[in-house]
């Protein structure tokens, strides 16, 4: 008679949000895979409805607060095309910059804080300093400089106020971004340090024939505009999107989960958009990547980690590029005339494509409101992920076999708050 196995993880920490991850095995085969997310739906969509319209960046910043930035520029730029309005080229440079602040503290975040611990065998960032203080003080001292950014940008670090649809309330002055310069400067050294000692890691064989999707953007790395494509040929206006993704409610989750129209799922994040824009990054990153070892394309959910360290070179980068060339935008926004319309947009928030639609009445009130985050594009991909990866592992104790189900996971850098961490994984056995 076939043993039942059971495996419950209470608290499975480094992830954002909660939920439980599921798996049965008939045999040597996977027969079930859920990734149950029952974290309670957070209705930002409905309680949009009938705000003003420049209430909706600041009330989608709420969504996260690890990349708040993503959700209010993506919801400026959707507004903004629904009421027909144009930035000048330096609020678009300044709306970059805030893109590349971001990028910088939650890659950091994620890299040394989240991930690393599962190649490097700890329980955690805490157990991983003791043995790696000048790794972990790098890690730290990266997300608190892009935090810094941020802050001078948006206000403040952690839901930043200063966009708004037309532009910023304020910009900041020159010299106060040019004090940042020397920071930035130890931040792209810094980056590279980060490529070099992720590159190094032990990353299983595990390759998969999936659908890779980010934006492109025709002369830049993809961060706020662009078009959808994919590495199975997809190439279509943001316009376009509803026609070409679904979001669909599974009865195990309180996320929805997206997946191609007449297609299965795909892949979006750093993995997807290096793979899809290797030659839009900047020259330093592409030399990072190359010294890498690691071959883009690539196809192995665990060199994530990898393609998050290069895009991290890119960002400081093109931070330290911005500044150089910046010119405070005079003024700093534009008037906006209410009018009825519809709009969508889409960015690439650190996790991955970020998809917002709104309509807008005559009186600039919202009507109707649609946010796709990363994470709800991805839960259906990691599903299955797991379900040709948990075949390899079934032979190793159920604690290893659990780690390796949660470094899967931890990819992705699932921000399940986002789309509805995980708390427990229960292996059952027939």
């Amino acid at each position: 008679m076939a043993s039942t196995r059971t495996i419950k993880v209470d608290y499975l920490a480094r992830v954002e949000g909660e939920g439980a991850l599921y798996v049965k095995v008939e045999g040597d085969r996977v027969a079930d895979v859920k990734l149950n997310i029952f974290e309670p739906p957070r209705f930002f969509e409905a309680f949009l409805q009938g705000r003003g319209f420049q209430e909706v960046p600041d009330i989608t910043a709420r969504i996260c607060g690890i990349c708040p930035v993503a959700y209010q520029m993506s919801a400026v730029h959707a507004l903004e095309n629904a009421l027909g309005i144009t930035v000048s080229p330096e609020v678009r440079a300044l709306r970059r910059l805030m893109y590349c602040a971001e990028w910088i503290e939650s890659h950091a975040l994620h890299i040394y804080l989240l991930h690393a611990p599962d190649f490097l065998g700890y329980e955690s960032s805490i157990t991983l300093a003791a043995d790696h203080p000048v790794e972990v003080k790098r890690g730290l001292r990266l997300k608190k400089i892009g935090n810094e950014l941020l802050a001078l940008l948006g206000g403040r670090s952690v839901h930043p106020v200063s966009a708004c649809v037309g532009g910023f309330y304020r910009a900041p002055r020159r010299r106060d971004l040019l004090a940042l310069r020397d920071d930035l400067a130890w931040a792209l050294e810094a980056a590279h340090a980060t490529v070099h000692w992720v590159s190094g890691f032990d990353f299983p064989d595990f390759t998969t024939d999936c659908e890779f999707v980010a934006l492109r953007h025709p002369g830049e790395y993809p961060l706020n505009e662009g078009r959808v494509v994919s590495s199975k040929g997809l190439d279509i206006a943001i316009e376009e999107y509803d026609q070409y993704f679904i979001e669909e409610h599974v009865a195990h989750s309180n996320a929805l989960q997206s997946h191609r129209i007449g297609g299965g799922s795909f892949f979006v994040g750093p993995l997807a958009r290096v793979n899809l824009n290797f030659g839009r990054l900047s020259l330093q990153a592409q030399a990072a990547a190359r010294a890498s070892g690691i071959a883009f394309p690539n196809s192995n959910a665990f060199t994530a980690i990898v393609a998050r360290a290069i895009e991290l070179v890119h960002v400081c980068e093109e931070a330290l590029q911005l500044l150089d060339k910046y010119v405070e935008p005079s003024p700093s926004r534009v008037e906006v005339v209410p009018r009825a319309g519809t709009g969508c947009a889409a960015t690439e928030a650190p996790r991955g494509l970020l998809y917002h639609r709104y309509e807008v009445d005559q009186q600039g009130l919202i009507r109707t409101a649609r946010i796709v985050p990363p994470t709800s594009q991805n839960l259906r991909r990691i599903e299955d992920d797991l379900r040709a990866f948990v075949p390899t592992v079934l032979d190793l104790p159920e604690e290893d076999a659990t780690w390796r189900c949660e470094q899967l996971v931890r990819n992705y850098d699932p921000c399940i708050s986002c789309a509805t961490h995980f708390l427990k994984l229960r292996i059952e056995r027939d």
